[in-house]
Parts: C-alpha cells; sequence; structure tokens
C-alpha cells in the first residue's frame, strides 16, 4: 500500500502548479536570491533555473514539486498584483501566483492529453563558442510529439502559435537568450492534416505559416519567424535561418518531390523552373549553387543588414544517409529534433557534414575584423589574427595534389614519387599471423574515439603562405613539410621515455613512416608530425629541403573543443559518460544507438563533420570541364589548405603508431592490423580487457585507454581466429585487412577485389 501511495504524491508532484516564467523571476529577486543560490538549493545547475525562468523549460519531478514549494513561500512573503494574473497552460493557479501580462505571441489552446508534452517541450538557443559547463543540453527535453486532434476541437493544434508581430523589439534579455532567434535555429516546414502550412522548430514549437509562396516564405522567415543563431565568435556573422521542406512544402510551394537523373547530376532544378521566376521577380538571388538540394536565397547586404535564408530539401538527398542514417524518413517534429541537436552544439547546417566542418572552422576565426578606429574615428577590415585570412595562398609543390596547377609543367603520365610528393595518409596495413597468435581463440578489434579531431588538438599549423628552405635545421615547432632520409630508423631498438630503450620485433610492427606501413627506402617528404616522431624515437634526422610556414597558430584549437564537447554531450545524452570505469563504459556502449537512435544520427553527424571538413581541406575538381593543370572551384578558398589536413593525419597516425609501441614494449603484443582508428589484436578472450594491461583499474601511460573522449578507445568489433584465417585463405590474401570487417565479419568477394 506505501508503494501505492508513494505513486499517487508523484503523480501529484508531476503537476504541481507554478506561476508563469516572468513571475518565477520576479519572486526570486524579490528576495535578493541568485540563480546559483536557487540550483544550489534544488540540487540543478544555473542554466536550469535561467531556463525554468525564461520559460524554455519546465521544471520535472522531483525537483517540480521543491521549486513549486519555494515559490510559493516566496509569494506569500512578496504578493503581486493580483490584477495582472497569467494562468500556467492547461494548470489552475493559486491566487498568490501572479505575473506582469503575457508576452504578444501566444500559444494556441491544446487537446488535453497534449498538455504534459507541449509543458516539458524545451528549446536550445544558447550557443557559444564553447558550450559552457552547466549549459542544459537540447537533447534533455523529451522528444517532440505531435499529439491526437481533440474531438471537439478538430482545428487545434499542440504548441502552434503565430510569429511574433516583425515590429517586436529585438535584444537579448539577462538571461542570455536572443530575442532575435527566439524560435530557435531552424524550422521544418510542412503541412498538417488541415492543409495548414506550419514549421516545427526545435523544442516542440509550432509555427503557423501563411505564407503562400516560396518568396513570401522567405520574407516571413526574415521578417517573422525569428529563427537564426547567434555567431561563433565575435568578428563572425550570425547564422541565417534554415528551413527544411518536406515533400508536402515542396508540392505546396510547387517545386518537385525528387530531381530528375538530370537535375541530380546537374544539382540543381533549371533556371527557367517557375518557383526559380518567382524568386527573381521578389529580387531573391540565389549563389552560383543554383536550386539545388541546399540552396541559399539572398538580397545583397547593406551594412550590417544581412538578409539569407538557407532551404534543405531531405527528400533532393540534402541529408546523405552515409552521415544522417534515416533522418530524411523522420517525422517533422523528430526531424527538427535531430537537426536542432546539432545546430546547437555544433553549428546551423550549411550543406553536406563536410561543408559544415569546413565552415565551422570559418566561423570561429572568421578571416577579418574592424581595425582600431583610425585618425578620422573610421574603421576598416583587417586580417583577424589567428584566422587564415581572406585571400587564398598557393601550397607548396610538393602537397599539390596531382593535376593541380603548379604540376602543369610535368609529363602528361609522369607519376611523381615519395621525393617529389607529401603522401600524408590513415593506416592500411596487415600481416600474416604468428604460429602462437593462431593458437589464440578471438580477433579483437578497438577503435580511437574521434582519432582525426584528437589530432588536430593542440596542433601547430601553417596560417599563411610557405617558405622554401634548403638543408634546415629539423624544427619539431615548424610545421611545414620536410624532404628527409628516414629509412634508417630502426623499430627493432625504440625510445620509449626518458634514457628508455625497448627492444621490439619490428616484423611485426607498421611503419609509422607510410600509410601501408612499408619501411621508407629514401627521401621521401613529411609533414612535422612525422619527421618529429622519428626523433622522438632516439633517431638523428637531417632534412635535405623544407617547406615551412613562419606564420603559423593552433587553428584547430578551438574547432575540436567544439565538436568535442558536441559529441560528449551526446553521448552523455545517450547514457556513455566520460570517467566511467571500463567494465562499465564497454557495457554502457552496447547498444547505446538503441535507446535514442534519433540522438545517435547525431552522433554519425558529428564523427562525419569532423572527417568532412578535414577532407575539404583538400577537395578536388568535381567535374565542371576540369582538365588537369586549369584551377578548379575550391583552390579560390582561403580554406583550401592541403598541408593542413596532411598534418593532421600525420599527427593522428603518428598517435596512433605511439600507443601500438608502448603496448608492444609493455605487453608483448603485437597488432595484427590497423586500419585508420581501427586496430586489430589476436587475444584469448572476446573483450578489450582480455588484451588490455589494466593494473587496479589504471591503463598503461602512453598506452590505449578505453574511454569516450578523443583519443581514447572503444570495442569496435570481435571475430574468431578462425574467421580471419578462414576469410585469407577464402582469397588467397594472407595480408587481407581484417580490420575492416571487424565489426560484423561481412566480407563480400568486391571486398576482396576479387
Amino acid at each position: 500500500m506505501s508503494e501505492l501511495f508513494d505513486r499517487i504524491d508523484a503523480l501529484v508532484a508531476s503537476r504541481s502548479a507554478l506561476p508563469p516564467p516572468p513571475e518565477r523571476k520576479r519572486l526570486r529577486q524579490a528576495h535578493g536570491l541568485t540563480l546559483d543560490e536557487v540550483a544550489s538549493a534544488l540540487d540543478v545547475r544555473r542554466a536550469t533555473v535561467s531556463g525554468w525562468e525564461a520559460g524554455k523549460t519546465e521544471p520535472r519531478p522531483p525537483e517540480r514539486e521543491a521549486y513549486a514549494r519555494l515559490l510559493g513561500k516566496l509569494a506569500e512573503l512578496y504578493p503581486a498584483d493580483p490584477n495582472a494574473t497569467v494562468p500556467v497552460e492547461g494548470m489552475p493557479v493559486p491566487e498568490s501566483f501572479s505575473s506582469a501580462p503575457a508576452p504578444a505571441a501566444q500559444a494556441r489552446p491544446m487537446p488535453t492529453d497534449a498538455a504534459p508534452e507541449a509543458a516539458a517541450a524545451t528549446i536550445e538557443r544558447n550557443t557559444p563558442t564553447r558550450p559552457a559547463a552547466d549549459a542544459v543540453p537540447p537533447a534533455a527535453a523529451p522528444r517532440p510529439t505531435r499529439a491526437t486532434k481533440s474531438p471537439t476541437s478538430a482545428s487545434r493544434r499542440p504548441a502552434a502559435k503565430k510569429a511574433a508581430p516583425a515590429n517586436t523589439p529585438a535584444g537579448t534579455p539577462a538571461g542570455g537568450t536572443d530575442l532575435r532567434f527566439e524560435n530557435g535555429p531552424l524550422a521544418v516546414v510542412d503541412i498538417d492534416d488541415d492543409g495548414q502550412v506550419v514549421a516545427y522548430c526545435t523544442g516542440g514549437l509550432v509555427l503557423e505559416v501563411p505564407a503562400k509562396s516560396l518568396p513570401a516564405l522567405v520574407e516571413w522567415t526574415l521578417k517573422e519567424a525569428k529563427l537564426g543563431a547567434p555567431k561563433l565568435s565575435g568578428p563572425g556573422k550570425d547564422a541565417d535561418p534554415l528551413l527544411v521542406l518536406t515533400e508536402a512544402a515542396l508540392k505546396r510551394y510547387g517545386l518537385p518531390a525528387a530531381l530528375t537523373d538530370e537535375e541530380r547530376l546537374a544539382g540543381r532544378i533549371p533556371e527557367g523552373h517557375k518557383v526559380v521566376k518567382q524568386l527573381a521577380r521578389a529580387d531573391w538571388k540565389l549563389t552560383k549553387r543554383g536550386f539545388g538540394p541546399w540552396t541559399r536565397i539572398y538580397r545583397p547586404a547593406t551594412g550590417s543588414d544581412r538578409q539569407c535564408v538557407q532551404l534543405c530539401i531531405p527528400s533532393w538527398n540534402a541529408l546523405d544517409s552515409r552521415h544522417w542514417g534515416e533522418a530524411a524518413q523522420l517525422p517533422p517534429s523528430e526531424l527538427a529534433r535531430v537537426l536542432g541537436v546539432y545546430a546547437s552544439r555544433v553549428m546551423t547546417p550549411r550543406g553536406s557534414t563536410a561543408v559544415t566542418g569546413l565552415e565551422l572552422m570559418t566561423a570561429l576565426h572568421p578571416p577579418t575584423r574592424a581595425s582600431e578606429p583610425d585618425a578620422d574615428g573610421r574603421r576598416h577590415s583587417e586580417r583577424n589574427p589567428g584566422s587564415l585570412g581572406k585571400d587564398p595562398v598557393d601550397c607548396a609543390p610538393c602537397e599539390a595534389p596531382d593535376g593541380h596547377p603548379l604540376l602543369a609543367d610535368l609529363p602528361r603520365f609522369h607519376v611523381r614519387g615519395p621525393g617529389e610528393k607529401l603522401f600524408e595518409e590513415a593506416y592500411d596495413w596487415a600481416r600474416p599471423m604468428t604460429d602462437a597468435e593462431c593458437t589464440l581463440r578471438h580477433l579483437v578489434g578497438i577503435d580511437v574515439n574521434m582519432a582525426f579531431a584528437a589530432g588536430a588538438n593542440g596542433l601547430t599549423v601553417g596560417l599563411g603562405a610557405p617558405t622554401p628552405v634548403k638543408a634546415p635545421a629539423f624544427d619539431a615547432k615548424l610545421p611545414g613539410s620536410w624532404l628527409v632520409d628516414l629509412s634508417h630508423v630502426d623499430l627493432s631498438r625504440v625510445k620509449v621515455g626518458k634514457d628508455k630503450w625497448a627492444e621490439l620485433d619490428a616484423s611485426l610492427l607498421p611503419s609509422p613512416f607510410t600509410p601501408k606501413g612499408d619501411r621508407p627506402e629514401g627521401p621521401a617528404w613529411y609533414a612535422t608530425p612525422t619527421v618529429a616522431y622519428a626523433v622522438e624515437l632516439g633517431y638523428d634526422v637531417s632534412p635535405i629541403e623544407a617547406y615551412v610556414r613562419y606564420d603559423n597558430g593552433r587553428y584547430l584549437d578551438g574547432w575540436y573543443q567544439r565538436l568535442r564537447d558536441a559529441y560528449l554531450a551526446t553521448m552523455a545524452d545517450l547514457g556513455v559518460h566520460a570517467d566511467m570505469e571500463p567494465a562499465d563504459f564497454l557495457a554502457a556502449m552496447d547498444g547505446y544507438r538503441d535507446r535514442d537512435p534519433e540522438l545517435a544520427i547525431v552522433v554519425s553527424a558529428i564523427k562525419a563533420t569532423v572527417k568532412g571538413g578535414l577532407g575539404k581541406l583538400r577537395e578536388r575538381p568535381r567535374g565542371e570541364g576540369w582538365k588537369p593543370g586549369q584551377p578548379w572551384r575550391a583552390l579560390s578558398r582561403p580554406t583550401w589548405r592541403p598541408d593542413i589536413r596532411a598534418a593532421v593525419i600525420s599527427r593522428t597516425r603518428i598517435n596512433l603508431h605511439r600507443k601500438i609501441v608502448k603496448h608492444a614494449a609493455f605487453t608483448g603484443q603485437y597488432p595484427v592490423a590497423v586500419l585508420s582508428d581501427c586496430v586489430v589484436y589476436a587475444a584469448g578472450g572476446a573483450s578489450p580487457l582480455d588484451f588490455l594491461p589494466y593494473r587496479d583499474g589504471k591503463p598503461l601511460p602512453g598506452g590505449f585507454k578505453l574511454g569516450i573522449n578523443p583519443g581514447l578507445v572503444k570495442h569496435e568489433g570481435t571475430q574468431s581466429v578462425l574467421w580471419g584465417e578462414e576469410v585469407r585463405e577464402r582469397f588467397d590474401a594472407p595480408e587481407l585487412n581484417l580490420a575492416r570487417y571487424i565489426k560484423d565479419g561481412q566480407v563480400t568477394d568486391k571486398d576482396s577485389g576479387e
């Protein structure tokens, strides 16, 4: 019976009456309480209380009952004007609870069964350069759900409201929310059951859209919708609002639900399409990309007044399934949640995850800033320190990919070797198993979390053009490309600490200097981290020549930190936290995607943003009639920097090799295969804990450590040793890279090159 009473008490507490948000803040301030004091008393974060007072979130049990009790006592001490009462939607309010008049944009009445969901819906709009430690993650909110219609009021829509009038004053209140972007960074535009155009925003908010045409939709978005996000850096620009158009919305606005084969190849609909003409007649312009899956519609900026709206069209393959999973098939409210979490933690998508990854670099380090006032009091545009600037710079000849204009004088079929071309790529190495390894039962794969992001952390990269130098002394702090002979580095005897050397079996280790793990045979071009590792292993180096960059800095630090925080926050929402014990971490990772498939999509998109953004630094020609020796579009960007990409990949590969060497020196175990950030070992058990050397719960210093932080490792997959030998025998490939298939064990003839 006591359990029954407890459930009844909890049910009552879950509906504890609360005053409206403005009254909550008034009562706290009337008693001289700070947000920190209230948060400490309720054992919640400061930002949580701020969200309650701003009306962006609603407290849940057990905090709700305690918060209601606090406000009730304060209301007795500081009664408000009883003539200005605004009831909390769907709940009775005591006479002592009153507040100022309601805001202009009121939510519509909701069906009774929708009230709890709408009352608990939240919206995340505070997007600093690096999320504050006490920031409330948007995923903490329940999934926005659309309730069924009330039989007595068929026209009602849950949480639907009209956008604020265009003349609503903008500004940022004390709570930190930018009122210009009150409704979040984006909205999914759809048609409801009544045929009304509605916009699903983050946090479960649904706006009525009065626009009858696409030009009108753009106008409404800029003037009334209050969509967008504040800039990530002081000299930067606010994020443009993003509209995601469903198939129903496409049909309503005269656009095709899918592109034809010809349009898909072109990446856009024809310029003569009626909707494109409508935009032109309304003085709206499109970028050179045209009207495609990711479309930017704008008018030239006048001063600081920027007018631009971006469209995302999932049915035109805007959300690549390789990176966004099944996001394109989600209902509008759930898609708004997925994209909203990504937008608040990373940035509002600007295109593919690769494009967004590159745009994030620029958003965190804008190329220019306003100068100090001159003698006449005027400010001018100048380069923003620490950025890549606004003008592109030429790469060094060794850093140029094949077909680059710098190589136009080479013979047509000339193949550049290691002494002519910088070739820093991720590992793809494997070896036959030893007899001892064949007696073990399992092959266990471990995967480095966010390996390339970790490789970018703290890395000094060039910001300006390269300077050629002959016979330079190597400087590990100077980013650049070095022509040096590392064939003398012997992995059978390496330095693993101060005045500490280890004897290893070099035949069982990949070389750290080549992606295929082969020992170099002579001079070759390497990025700074690779040459620095040769010195770390205890060997002298004598560069023949180099291209170094004296203008340098840690350009990617903020980029790494933001993506790391986004990844860790989303994984925490999925039940995987930092600093978990190894066994608990492995258990938490098992099936984490099934706990919330939508947030799992966000995790995949964050990872793709890292790899894609780095890949864009050396973007190759994409058709457009390009011929070798001619420039292509990407070369006009200051962010076309193959040297930065090479440095990150070099450091990532070296980080992995360092852990492999530490592990081998301590345990005598060597990897069977390495692919990018995945390493496979033969082991007696099926778990990473069966071969990773933990002592009293502590990992090997400098070796592999289980955990969710970037640079730590997780379990990638386990197969049997018999499976590995059978696969290699079937394809007569003793060095087939088993790391490629360790996750699920599926190998096809196509995968094996047959």
